[in-house]
């Protein structure tokens, strides 16, 4: 692999064009002492993403970072990693290379299964080594926006998936850095351009040239036709996308105002669910996965899901999977989230005094926050290990000072947590007593005085609820 490098253009196009244009992007969102990381492969478009980012971070004094994915694809993703390396070093840039699996999986193309890993590195950017990250920004443009429209109408998405790519976009991760793309207006021919002026060195991706995957197939087929013939095409798909955009927009408007009477205490009602139109219902069901991450399955499954939430009761115990997720029903209830995998009998995790414990058997952590009076007496923890345990059964505790000691398979159905997963749920024993359920309370014996500054856990599951 060798970096491509072009003859210098006589374009009269000069570079301070996309210079303005990402700058104006640039100060609708980022401020001063921002933190922002480019996505950067190392082709043309992020290669010039970072030269111009690279000018405007002196100028509006944000921190600039890259983050390079290393999919193993490729017989040069080695040297593709090294060429990133070696061009941020120039800069004066810190980048950190993550390096991931790329698995091909029924059903899924290999730069879909790509693309996934890609941005699930995008999502953990601090877990890579960059701390407070408050912008990825990436290098799609308004070729790429047309091939992603395109794309989409020939999977027959709906309104959401014909909004194509955002502009700005806030991530559903609470952690997850929201993601700009400042030259989404901007032609591809433009950006060769300013590399031919600014007389920039880029790798190529060899599989940009196959036309055996669907966004190739477009670029070198079926765009060149379309162009003899409606040269403005480009314009007009990232209008539709615009268009597309608003109106879902609208929807999650209209999802927003049934999910106040459809939510309860955070809980999706099935009641509810039934008193809206089919259509209605459908758009809130989809909102709530949007919401979630998790992507909807397609409509025939979606419409077969929905049909059997509203003909369920309160008593039917409903679970259907879709993909890595699962629809569960209790009580009324909807439950939408991972697929649960059980930990190990016998499974055992020590605590020894962490802010925050991450179980992975339980697929999940468990955060400590430090309060007056509150949770657990760090005191009283200090007579014995501490540690983590499945649920084995037979286990009694007493959460309320003012009731008997109960067994800990009664006091589960009172707090109403589904039976799925109350055999999932960590256990926290101080030596042979358990002092703590999530969900239940803190046993009596171990709650903090009104005097000390106790310990409350908090179990988060890697799953969200609905």
């Amino acid at each position: 692999m060798v970096p491509t490098k072009r003859q210098k253009s006589n374009n009269p196009l000069g570079f301070d064009g996309l210079v303005r244009d990402a700058r104006n992007v640039l100060r609708r969102y980022v401020t001063s002492g921002s933190h922002l990381a480019i996505g950067l492969s190392g082709g043309v478009d992020s290669v010039v993403l970072l030269d111009i980012l690279a000018i405007l971070s002196t100028e509006m004094r944000f921190k600039l970072s890259a983050v390079h994915v290393n999919h193993g694809i490729s017989k040069n993703a080695a040297e593709w990693s090294h060429f990133c390396c070696h061009l941020c070093a120039a800069y004066g840039i810190p980048i950190v290379v993550s390096y991931v699996k790329v698995m091909r999986e029924t059903g899924i193309s290999l730069e879909a299964a790509a693309r996934e890993k890609r941005y699930q590195v995008f999502n953990r950017l601090r877990a890579e080594g960059l701390d407070a990250v408050d912008y990825l920004v990436l290098a799609q443009h308004r070729d790429d926006q047309a091939e992603t429209l395109m794309l989409q109408l020939l999977r027959g998405a709906g309104v959401r998936g014909l909004s194509a790519m955002p502009l700005h976009r806030r991530q559903i991760a609470g952690s997850a850095p929201q993601m700009l793309r400042p030259l989404l207006d901007v032609p591809r021919a433009y950006i060769e351009i300013y590399a031919d002026q600014r007389q920039l060195q880029w790798i190529h991706d060899e599989s940009n040239d196959s036309t055996l995957f669907s966004r190739n197939f477009l670029r070198h087929k079926i765009f060149p036709l379309l162009r003899e013939k409606y040269p403005g095409y480009a314009q007009a798909l990232l209008r539709t996308s615009r268009h597309m955009a608003e109106a879902s927009v609208l929807l999650n408007e209209l999802a927003e105002q049934d999910a106040q009477h459809c939510l309860v205490s955070g809980k999706l009602e099935i009641a509810g669910l039934r008193e809206l139109s089919a259509s209605r219902a459908k758009n809130l069901l989809r909102y709530v996965l949007w919401q979630r991450g998790i992507q909807p399955p397609s409509a025939i499954r979606l419409e077969e899901i929905l049909r059997q939430l509203r003909n369920a009761n309160n008593d039917t115990r409903l679970h259907v999977t879709f993909g890595g997720h699962e629809i569960r029903t209790y009580r009324g209830h909807v439950y939408i989230q991972s697929v649960i995998q059980h930990p190990v009998k016998g499974s055992q995790r020590a605590w020894t005094g962490e802010s925050t414990l991450r179980l992975e058997e339980w697929g999940g952590s468990v955060h400590f926050r430090r309060i007056q009076g509150q949770g657990l007496s760090q005191g009283k923890l200090m007579q014995a290990p501490v540690y983590f345990r499945v649920r084995q059964g037979g286990e009694h505790y007493k959460p309320d000072c003012h009731r008997p000691r109960r067994s800990l398979k009664n006091l589960l159905q009172e707090a109403s947590i589904p039976p799925w997963s109350r055999y999932t749920l960590p256990l926290l024993f101080c030596g042979e007593k358990l002092v703590w359920v999530p969900g239940v309370g803190t046993d009596c014996e171990f709650q903090a005085t009104m005097e000390e500054m106790g310990l409350v856990p908090e179990w988060q599951v890697e799953c969200v609820s609905a």
